[in-house]
């Protein structure tokens, strides 16, 4: 056979212009790059998307643009992500919740770990419990206590959020018997909950603290493996003795093929990006805490999120 018939088509075109596939990964990003938002504009993801840009941008010198790509809870614009060319050239940034929840409980939805890549983790927003300050439950054992006499009313951002299952895993270890009103995100639960109509709403810590700061809002626990460092007062169930732990950790995802090389920049960019003042700005201003994972590392923790989802979706009786 002619060594010229192994040749791909891609390598004749990039032949044809002088360029060796091997000096094209080298030269990577040749071309301005893109970061799709899979939440709305203007949201906490979408500004430390457009942070991340601009830090990414200094290393790998090509321009990138963030783009919202917004609806069913972060699924549409990780499925464009999913389809997108895998040349290394688009990227998404995101909590994990479409890739590690949604596709349990959505029936047809492709989307897996196995969908995409997991490029880099870059933040975590920690959950947690809030009732009002005039509220008879100064702790989350009071709360419990309570519950066990009554069924509490309490908000989540949703059915198979994130908030929502951390108390379900309440549930299951304290036996409670609690009455779940949903909200299309956490603001609404807690303009409920400040209103009286809600005894306490399970939502991100950095959504309920303006109004903890305010003196509006008690704060009694958080569901991260460690304290909320902008709460340090404030427990971990797990610390109370409680099996409650949900994380929510968010960062950036590429489409599956893109070459090593490729990768191995992207990364790179990602943590000297996490290392910034400026993301570590906007993320304490925002509640959220700076924990980048390189690519290994983020791969694994996505794999095993995925897992426990998995699980957690069968013992809820679901049909996926």
């Amino acid at each position: 056979m002619s060594i010229w018939r192994c040749i791909t088509p891609i390598a004749l075109g990039l032949a044809s212009l002088g360029i060796h596939p091997s000096h094209a990964q080298e030269n990577f990003p040749s071309r301005p790059l893109t970061i799709i938002n899979p939440w709305a504009a203007g949201s906490p993801t979408d500004v430390m998307a457009r942070t991340l840009a601009e830090e990414m941008h200094k290393q790998l010198g090509q321009s990138i643009v963030v783009i919202s790509r917004e609806g069913g809870s972060g699924v549409i614009g990780m499925n464009v992500l999913a389809q997108s060319a895998p040349d290394g050239l688009t990227m998404a940034f995101t909590p994990m919740t479409p890739i590690t929840i949604q596709p349990h409980y959505i029936k047809g939805l492709k989307l897996s770990p196995e969908a995409v890549q997991p490029l880099c983790g870059v933040t975590e927003n920690i959950l947690g419990v809030s009732v009002r300050a005039d509220s008879p439950y100064k702790t989350i054992t009071e709360l419990v206590t309570a519950a066990r006499q009554k069924p509490l009313n309490y908000g989540s951002p949703g059915p198979n959020s994130a908030p929502y299952l951390a108390i379900d895993q309440l549930e299951r270890d304290q036996k409670l018997q609690l009455n779940h009103i949903p909200y299309k995100g956490d603001s609404g639960s807690i303009q409920e909950l400040l209103a009286g109509r809600l005894d306490f709403v399970s939502s991100i810590a950095a959504s309920a603290a303006p109004q903890v700061r305010a003196g509006k809002l008690r704060l009694l626990a958080v569901s991260s493996e460690h304290r909320h460092p902008a709460f340090p007062d404030i427990p971990t169930f797990k610390e109370l003795g409680m099996k409650v732990r949900e994380d929510s950790f968010a960062g950036l995802f590429v489409p599956r093929g893109v070459p090593e090389a490729a990768l191995a920049k992207l990364d790179a960019a990602c943590a000297s990006a996490a290392k910034s003042e400026p993301v570590k700005r906007i993320a304490q201003s925002g509640d959220q805490v700076v924990n980048y994972q390189n690519r290994q590392q983020w791969q694994q923790r996505i794999s095993a999120e995925f897992r426990k989802q998995g699980e957690t979706a069968k013992r809820n009786g679901a049909t996926q």
